[in-house]
């Protein structure tokens, strides 16, 4: 579908809804189209008062940047705050929290694909976070 904006002879406008520019063509020289306002039926199309954005400016990219480093920062923080750091052992611990071998509580930490694998067959449910810190436990070589 295709919006245009339209105009009649008297200066009215209007949108028109179209499968494509053709079809307004054909429409056109058929008189199929006429105005809603006063039944004119010499329809052309009008300026549009649209803009296409391409692309943000170097400020509007700064400012992104620093809303996302808040985020991280944010993220970090919480999860150092309410996760245990299990570093290297996080799918060990995990199995152990599964099969009530250990507390349940929230951990955090690193694993292998191998690893990550098992946890998954064993019906174990884990986010994967990128590293938000240079904890040399947490971040990844």
């Amino acid at each position: 579908m295709i919006v245009f904006d339209l105009i009649c002879l008297n200066g009215h406008t209007f949108e028109g809804w179209f499968d494509d520019s053709n079809a307004f063509e054909d429409q056109q020289k058929k008189g199929m189209l006429i105005c809603p306002v006063c039944s004119d039926g010499c329809i052309s199309k009008a300026l549009s008062g649209y803009s296409i954005k391409f692309g943000y400016t170097e400020k509007a990219i700064s400012v992104k940047k620093k809303q996302i480093e808040v985020l991280e920062r944010k993220i970090s923080t919480f999860l150092e705050q309410n996760f245990e750091n299990v570093g290297h052992n996080f799918a060990a611990e995990a199995l152990k929290i599964h099969y009530g071998v250990s507390e349940v509580r929230n951990i955090r930490g690193t694993s292998t694909p191998e690893e990550e694998k098992i946890l998954k067959d064993e019906g174990i449910e884990f986010v994967k976070i990128p590293s938000l810190t240079n904890d040399p436990e947490t971040s990844d070589p």
